[in-house]
């Protein structure tokens, strides 16, 4: 399986289709908010399920904030962050993962790309793909990939 993890797009879609079209074959894509209302296009260019969620600026979107859902064995707990404080520290957010027994935290906000492989926790920052933050600054997003065995492998890749 196969899994295209995006956040903070800015209804920067032309980069979202570049990234798409270039790591397709894609099960599931899964973005971490502001999307800024281009939700219905992102539906267009796909062609798998998508998990969405709302972000800071996604004010008129009709999003959930947060979602909960199993990608094979794995529990994920997907959000935008910024009501966790991401900017500042990541204790917060791994201890409300934790609570809720998540196995993966996927979240967006900060805009630089991070993959934090704990001993209970796997946390996942996609990054940006149109307003990096990151030393050098360039797009990301993140492809996740369930071998055979159902583990689950995190590669951070760039536009």
């Amino acid at each position: 399986m196969r899994i295209l993890i995006v956040s903070d797009t800015h209804r920067h879609i032309d980069d979202f289709e570049k990234v798409y079209m270039r790591v397709l074959p894609i099960d599931l894509v899964v973005h971490c908010g502001d999307a800024e209302l281009s939700e219905e296009a992102f539906k267009r260019i796909i062609g798998c399920p998508l998990m969405m969620v709302s972000g800071n600026n996604d004010f008129f979107a009709d999003l959930p904030r947060e979602i909960e859902f199993m990608i094979g064995r794995y529990k994920v707990w997907l959000l935008h962050g910024h009501n966790y404080y991401v900017t500042v520290e990541g204790k917060t957010i791994r201890r409300e993962a934790e609570r809720r027994n998540a196995d993966i935290v996927i979240y967006g906000h900060t805009h630089k790309p991070i993959i934090d492989i704990m001993p209970e926790l796997i946390a996942v920052n996609p990054g940006s793909l149109c307003y990096p933050r990151q030393e050098g600054r360039r797009p990301s997003f993140i492809i996740m990939e369930i071998d055979k065995e159902g583990e689950a492998h995190f590669t951070i890749n760039y536009l």
